[in-house]
């Protein structure tokens, strides 16, 4: 995922989580806002050390952001996006925690298309 598409500021991450909806299931929960000025959306993801040592968050990390390569087409562009990895999703691979994130992005509507 190109570095444009990423949000790594924590002001950005508050912005989106005080004026942004949320969504969740078991594994992930969803924080969205709209940014109007922008051809693109953006991606931050939260991973926290209970779950797992960094071996583990950083793999759920990398399958969120595969993931999100794969959706790119699909998702709504002018929205900022954050990803929280809630303990369940250690469990996942690739192909369940893909299925987790279109499951929340479909009840966002965030899906232009359906899968």
């Amino acid at each position: 995922m190109r570095k444009a598409y990423r949000i790594k500021k924590n002001k950005e991450f508050q912005e989106v989580f005080q004026k942004g909806k949320s969504f969740a299931n078991r594994q992930l929960v969803l924080y969205f806002y709209p940014k109007r000025n922008q051809n693109h959306f953006r991606v931050g993801l939260s991973v926290g050390k209970k779950l797992g040592n960094a071996v583990v968050r950083n793999r759920i990390k990398r399958y969120l952001r595969q993931a999100f390569m794969e959706l790119e087409k699909d998702i709504k562009q002018e929205y900022d996006f954050v990803v929280i990895a809630r303990k369940p999703a250690v469990d996942l691979d690739f192909h369940q925690l893909k299925k987790s994130l279109i499951h929340v992005l479909g009840k966002t509507n965030m899906l232009s298309r359906k899968k």
